[in-house]
């Protein structure tokens, strides 16, 4: 009798034990985009890892992981890409599976982007922009391999980036395009040959989604609402600050403010003014009939411009505005279960490689010397990126972390009454 007490006893302990391993090793279970879009525990961000002022020079796979670390200290879960043809979704794919096998308690998503053109895009050819590139097939189908070939990493699938909007001019193409390969790859699904988990959208800039202009009410839109897992939407108020600034500027009632009040009204306008975006697209979708989940595929808020968005423009952009922008948006996607790829995660040089200080080039939240902005001080200080560097160079903060030296940088909007509108 004692005999059979003692190896209950051992059974006990040797299950108890291997629960106390479990825990201190947990592995991750595989989950879906409906577990993590609209869960604040997955934060999201736009990511691109190019260093280099042309994108013919790929970030290696080191370079990649280097950058994963980072934003996984950061608490960021799902990244958002851009294209499949050049070798950086692929890579990123392949360093995140590295990592995970290396380290069962890392997670990472991916919402694979596939890009989508008119004929002659990008080409010297006048551009037909009820004719699609022959290029599209070969993305989808590239997004397709890729997706398989990682179904526990990429759980959606975004057809084409700001791709209908109509000031798109090099490359936009008609609903009609977009709906066919959402239908497309929902067809795919239906026959097994992609997860049936996935989840497919297009990510494009909120009037395009029938937030704004009626121009965008086409039969072919509607279509779309219903043939995507879910909406994700664009809204960049920053741009707005010079095109449409009806929320932008000191207003006359806050003439008694001090500086930095005056700046923390206008931005709080332009965190609402996103949120009326996102909205709109909300109540278009209702309209139809449909009842889906809508997120933010892309906002931002760049830190520099030397034009439209900067001192001798709306005098939006630096990095105090940025960082009132990242922390208000990203304060009401969470309360709100609306998941928000902000945008963006490092500086990119590339984009607009012949103006240095083009607002495109400024968007990130760490910059190419590895310097944090304003809006990740805090995280710096808490220790967050202890032990991890980009470029062999450890994350610290831009303008060695002194308030004072920052803020010599920062300009008042311009009062209301002197704000001209742009339009497109």
């Amino acid at each position: 009798m004692k005999r059979i007490y003692f190896v209950l006893l051992c059974s006990i302990i040797m299950v108890m034990s291997c629960k106390e391993k479990q825990n201190e090793n947990p592995i991750v279970k595989d989950k879906t985009a409906a577990d993590i879009l609209g869960n604040p525990a997955y934060q999201a961000i736009s990511y691109g890892g190019y260093r280099q002022i042309s994108r013919d020079i790929q970030p290696t796979i080191a370079e990649l992981k280097e950058d994963l670390k980072i934003l996984h200290a950061m608490g960021i879960r799902i990244l958002r890409t851009y294209n499949v043809h050049l070798a950086e979704a692929a890579n990123l794919l392949q360093a995140i599976k590295e990592m995970k096998k290396d380290d069962p308690t890392f997670e990472m998503y991916i919402m694979l982007g596939a890009w989508i053109d008119c004929k002659n895009a990008w080409t010297s050819l006048p551009v037909d922009h009820n004719i699609e590139s022959e290029k599209n097939e070969t993305e989808i189908n590239r997004a397709v391999e890729l997706t398989n070939q990682y179904p526990d990493i990429v759980k959606v699938i975004a057809v084409g980036n700001e791709a209908m909007v109509k000031w798109a001019e090099s490359y936009y193409v008609q609903p009609n395009v977009i709906l066919k390969w959402v239908n497309h790859l929902q067809d795919l699904k239906k026959l097994g040959k992609l997860p049936e988990n996935l989840w497919v959208t297009s990510s494009d800039n909120f009037a395009s989604w029938g937030g704004g202009d009626t121009l965008y009410h086409v039969e072919d839109l509607k279509k779309l609402v219903h043939a995507v897992d879910y909406i994700s939407l664009h809204t960049y108020p920053m741009h707005d600050t010079h095109y449409n600034p009806d929320f932008w500027g000191v207003k006359s009632a806050e003439a008694s403010l001090t500086d930095k009040e005056k700046i923390e009204a206008a931005m709080l306008r332009a965190r609402d003014y996103a949120i009326f975006q996102y909205k709109s697209v909300v109540n278009y979708m209702k309209s139809l009939g449909v009842e889906k989940p809508v997120h933010i595929g892309e906002t931002g808020w760049s830190s520099f411009s030397n034009y439209n968005y900067g001192d001798d423009g709306s005098k939006a952009c630096d990095e105090y505005k940025s960082a009132l922008y990242y922390k208000m948006i990203k304060s009401w996607s969470d309360s709100n279960n609306v998941t928000c790829f902000y945008f963006e995660a490092f500086d990119e040089q590339w984009k607009d490689a012949k103006n240095p200080q083009g607002s495109e080039n400024h968007f990130g939240l760490i910059n190419l010397k590895s310097e944090a902005k304003y809006a990740l001080w805090d995280l710096v200080d808490k220790g967050v990126f202890k032990g991890l560097t980009r470029d062999g160079k450890p994350i610290t903060k831009t303008f060695g972390g002194d308030f004072d030296s920052l803020w010599k940088y920062i300009k008042l909007p311009p009062t209301s009454d002197t704000i001209k509108i742009y339009k497109w």
